[in-house]
């Protein structure tokens, strides 16, 4: 599974002075079986691993789960501000993870006080949404997508269920119509899958959330943007772009993909046979258990070195760009706990990251009331829900970032 290359990037020292290629973290082989490949990383360099993203460019990959907490705890010595890597110089003006990488003045970037700000005026926004209002919200869209295909007996539950039923929630919530909401969907899908049109994608979404904003101050509503606008922070229009597009793209594809990945593991693990008959009893169990095993996203750009130093016997040089392999780091089995941790209730996961620039307060618990909101509706909607598919033949995307579906097809009794 590991694929060695001889890049310009000609290996690192380790303590013992053996110079260690790089591996690369694309392509279709890595997309279908993440898990192996973390476990080879893991086996043959540790806690932290020499890596090559999309068109070779060297980074390393963070396997350990200690070493995660460890970065994310220290942001003076691992910060987040995108300008301090020290791979500018080499990066091509169209790298297809520019959205990722590319510096822009929002709250991910940002540091100490500034952050501190930013991300408060986030969370005050957010935390201000009625969470029984939110739940009967996700209810009615969830209704409204399994009324346009119940009656058929078959359909694809991430086209036509699992994409669209964040994407419609978050627009309600920003105060966005369903169409506007579909479109954004779209170019944000291509700007977390990498490639070609990931950088035009980034630069729709932009200008859509600009748009927006214009329109919220000209006519503000109960809703997101209304709220930062009016919020004591003051934050500049800028400012506000640029947080609402991480509120947006944090909020519909990682959720959609949790939608996802835990239908499939209903659908495909004999565990919860019962759960699709019954109705809900298991949903939050599910939704744990993907958590940890097939979390949505599974690595995250990422922290920059500020200084040269040492970690889990790597030598990292100041600037240097650490990927944080949230997935790699749930199945570390040295902290792994013992038994089903989905069964367990353990929440120790670092799912939704760790420290100051993790998933700010309440995201992680409104996506779950979306999620699990979403779940507990389809499956008392149509209860004998089946693959029609072999697991087997079910596609993962082809993305380094995110951990979703191409489709999920599934044949019922028509309602």
């Amino acid at each position: 599974m590991i694929h060695s290359s001889r890049s310009s990037f000609s290996g690192v020292l380790s303590d013992n002075g053996e110079h260690e290629q790089p591996v690369r973290l694309y392509g279709s082989e890595f997309s279908q079986d993440p898990a192996q490949l973390y476990r080879d990383l893991r086996r043959r360099y540790g806690a932290v691993a020499p890596i090559l993203l999309d068109g070779d460019v060297p980074a390393w990959l963070v396997v350990g789960y200690r070493e995660i907490y460890y970065i994310c705890d220290n942001p003076q010595l691992f910060a987040r501000n995108t300008q301090r890597w020290n791979g500018w110089d080499t990066t091509p003006e169209n790298w297809s993870l520019l959205p990722f990488v590319g510096y822009q003045p929002s709250l991910m970037f940002t540091e100490d006080a500034e952050h501190q700000r930013r991300a408060g005026a986030i969370s005050d926004a957010l935390d201000a949404i009625d969470r029984l209002e939110l739940r009967s919200l996700c209810e009615q869209t969830a209704d409204d997508l399994v009324d346009a295909f119940c009656g058929n007996g078959v359909a694809d539950l991430m086209t036509d269920f699992a994409h669209p039923t964040p994407a419609l929630v978050v627009a309600k919530l920003l105060g966005l119509t369903g169409a506007q909401a579909r479109q954004l969907t779209a170019d944000l899908t291509v700007s977390l899958d990498g490639g070609d049109g990931a950088v035009p994608a980034y630069q729709r979404v932009a200008q859509r959330m600009g748009d927006l904003l214009k329109t919220k101050r000209a006519m503000p509503g109960s809703d997101v943007p209304s709220r930062l606008i009016e919020h004591p922070a003051q934050l500049a229009d800028d400012e506000m772009q640029q947080d609402l597009l991480v509120v947006l793209a944090a909020a519909q594809q990682p959720t959609a993909n949790w939608i996802g990945n835990t239908l499939r593991l209903m659908l495909t693990d004999t565990r919860f046979a019962v759960t699709l008959a019954g109705g809900r009893r298991s949903v939050g169990q599910a939704l744990a258990q993907v958590l940890w095993q097939d979390t949505p996203t599974q690595n995250f750009i990422g922290r920059f070195a500020v200084r040269n130093t040492n970690l889990a016997g790597k030598h990292i040089q100041a600037g240097d760009m650490l990927v944080l392999g949230l997935a790699a780091g749930n199945a570390d089995p040295q902290v792994h706990p013992a038994g089903d941790p989905g069964e367990s209730g353990n929440r120790a996961h670092v799912s939704f990251g760790h420290g100051e620039h993790g998933c700010p307060y309440p995201a992680p618990e409104l996506a779950q009331v979306i999620a699990q909101a979403a779940i507990e509706v389809l499956l008392d909607r149509l209860p004998d829900l089946d693959l029609s598919v072999t697991p087997d033949e079910l596609v993962w995307r082809e993305s380094v970032w995110m951990r979703g579906l191409h489709s999920l097809p599934v044949r019922f009794t028509p309602a």
